[in-house]
């Protein structure tokens, strides 16, 4: 019997969540290894020797790294319930938007560690991220790539429900509010209410303390 993949993380991290709902969508049973960021463990610097970074996906002796790529190759190596269409050209508009996440999502966190004007230019960018996938990400469909899940609603479910977090933590006004992306909010509720993925959220208020308490220690005293 083959040895069931692994999963290196620490939660609750977006990045090692997108790992567990494409597992979990796909069912496939996996062996969750805690990590302490404080105090890396020889496992994760063994596999991740480049960047000793969360989350490590470990397919026998091989280990993946990067929240998408490990994404990506759980798609190809289990090609069951897929996360990347069939067509070439819904496929390469998927990993763009992907990529797009990658990219502009990372304005919620800058916005979680600043205060002042770098705050309030934090919160600007990420309106402006939520406005362009408002305008055109979503459309009318009811996920990114239509009605079923798949890998763009992955990546930003893990920038859109922890942005809702964040800004409660960080409690300096609204970011994502309803009347100007109302797309957006359809969409997350509608991919938050996948059996799967309601499953395998992070509990909201657990997350908010957790998250006050971090920014305080970064920003607190600054």
């Amino acid at each position: 019997m083959a040895e069931q993949p692994k999963l290196l993380g620490a939660l609750p991290s977006p990045f090692v969540y997108r790992v567990i709902w494409a597992l979990k969508l796909k069912a496939i049973p996996y062996e969750f290894i805690e990590e302490d960021l404080t105090n890396k463990s020889p496992l994760l610097l063994k596999y991740n020797p480049v960047h000793k970074k969360i989350p490590v996906f470990l397919h026998g002796d091989k280990p993946v790294c990067e929240s998408m790529i490990i994404v990506e190759y759980i798609d190809e190596v289990w090609p069951q319930n897929p996360l990347l269409p069939n067509d070439p050209y819904e496929r390469a508009l998927a990993r763009f938007w992907v990529k797009f996440a990658d990219d502009k999502g990372t304005s919620v966190w800058r916005m979680f560690r600043s205060k002042g004007e770098e705050l309030e230019k934090t919160m600007k960018e990420t309106q402006e991220m939520l406005q362009t996938v408002e305008e055109h990400g979503i459309g009318e469909k009811k996920f990114f790539g239509g009605e079923s899940i798949g890998i763009a609603d992955i990546a930003f479910g893990s920038v859109v429900y922890w942005l809702e977090v964040i800004e409660e933590a960080v409690g300096e006004g609204a970011v994502f509010e309803a009347h100007k992306f109302p797309r957006l909010h359809a969409w997350i509720k509608n991919f938050k209410q996948v059996p799967v993925i309601k499953e395998n959220l992070p509990e909201r208020d657990w997350m908010v303390t957790f998250f006050k308490n971090r920014r305080e220690a970064l920003v607190g005293s600054a």
